[in-house]
């Protein structure tokens, strides 16, 4: 068979839901990045939160967004996935809105009774609850929309559109910020419309895909139980408390990186657009690093992209400018796409037999605590150096240090903790 015809056949054993379904996921990552492109400096510059502060509200944000996807799936398993979507996008879209709306008139008496502080975390869980939703609902899409020989690319699909629109999203805060002169509050406004729109396309065009021969529908309450088995792995919960280590760092160039750079570089510096180049790394980079660590043990290999990911920052401390921080952007990426495969391959390992879909919900949850740990250590860092010792670019090495011990525990995790099968496993690669 020509490759031609074996594409074919692949892409035929796609229903039109999978490509609904995806379509929509390119749209809710780009407005989900094009708001966290300038969520930190809209919080500290317009709002004049305090860095502390800010950390610690996108670190709550990030723990809703990526914490929540396991109770989402749960209750798009029950009320459907087209439900569950519709719900999503509409949710997003006043979130995103209300967000947008701060400064509105409209909004004042709401602003003078809770308070700046106490209304952005309100508003920010409203768009958190949207992701939560639509992750599970796509990949679940993925799994009955597309046949036994089309669902492995069906999923290389859906990581490469998810880049898509982690890159597009920070390009789009900055077309509508700075190219057309329009402010950060009107990037949240065509957030809002990015998912409104996407509200429509599943209206319309986005059928409820069929359950495979013996699926099982899961309550929240059975959510719930899933959750403390899955606590109860010890192996499985170091992993996860290792990892976290990687994402405390990882968030660094969404929370505290774009402030340092207009504090301390350049106050013009365009960091939304800037952020674009990880993403863009991360597509590029995905398939020669792949092929590249192809022979290489899991664990050794998601160690290496730690360290990776924790030596880039060394660049933004002993030389910051705004070149350093593209540098060091594409050599995160670098570090991510090192590890990112592996380690979902490796979550799948460390699960029981027969309980590899249950372990691998549970593989967001480090990205969510990284969020939230990162972002009140990131602001207490950047308070610390740079407001009371006058030394902004110390900051960057204790990052540098939480990236190196996470890579050093996660070999040592490697020597004494590995599950047997996870050994056999690896040989047999």
């Amino acid at each position: 068979m020509s490759a031609g015809a074996r594409l074919q056949e692949i892409l035929a054993g796609f229903q039109r839901s999978f490509w609904v379904a995806n379509f929509t996921e390119i749209f809710e990552r780009l407005a989900y990045y094009a708001t966290l492109a300038v969520l930190a400096i809209f919080l500290n510059e317009q709002l004049h939160f305090s860095a502390e502060l800010t950390g610690s509200i996108i670190g709550i944000f990030g723990l809703v967004v990526y914490f929540l996807p396991t109770a989402g799936g749960a209750l798009a398993d029950r009320f459907g996935f087209r439900r569950a979507l519709l719900f999503a996008f509409f949710i997003m879209t006043i979130g995103y809105f209300l967000l947008g709306s701060l400064s509105a008139p409209w909004m004042q008496s709401i602003r003078h009774a809770l308070g700046d502080k106490w209304l952005v975390i309100l508003v920010l869980l409203i768009p958190a609850l949207g992701p939560a939703t639509v992750k599970p609902c796509v990949a679940g899409t993925i799994a009955r929309a597309s046949n036994e020989t089309s669902r492995s690319m069906g999923y290389s699909i859906y990581y490469t559109l998810v880049n898509v629109g982690g890159t597009l999203g920070p390009l789009l805060a900055y077309l509508v910020r700075r190219r057309l002169g329009l402010g950060m509050e009107n990037v949240f406004r065509t957030a809002a419309l990015s998912v409104f729109l996407m509200f429509w396309v599943t209206l319309f065009f986005y059928h409820e895909p069929p359950k495979r021969d013996g699926e099982q529908v899961s309550s929240v309450g059975v959510a719930i139980r899933n959750l403390f088995e899955v606590l109860g792995n010890g192996r499985f919960v170091a992993f996860l408390l290792i990892t976290s280590g990687f994402y405390i760092v990882w968030w660094q160039i969404y929370i505290m990186a774009p402030l340092f750079i207009r504090r301390f570089v350049n106050p013009d510096a365009n960091t939304d657009a800037l952020l674009a180049i990880e993403g863009l790394a991360v597509i590029s980079l995905q398939i020669l690093v792949t092929y590249v660590t192809r022979r290489m043990s899991a664990v050794p290999t998601i160690s290496l992209g730690f360290l990776i990911t924790g030596l880039a920052f060394i660049l933004m401390a002993i030389h910051p400018s705004v070149f350093s921080f593209a540098v060091m952007l594409v050599v995160i990426a670098l570090g991510e796409v090192t590890q990112a495969s592996r380690y979902y391959e490796y979550c799948s390992r460390l699960a029981p037999p027969g309980q590899e879909g249950l372990y691998m919900g549970y593989a967001f949850p480090p990205i969510g605590l990284g969020a939230w740990v990162g972002g009140l250590m990131g602001g207490w860092l950047l308070h610390e150096f740079g407001d009371v010792l006058k030394r902004p670019t110390e900051m960057w090495w204790p990052v540098v240090g939480v990236g190196v011990v996470t890579a050093g525990l996660m070999l040592l995790y490697d020597r004494v903790l590995r599950p047997a099968r996870a050994v056999e496993a690896d040989a047999k690669a």
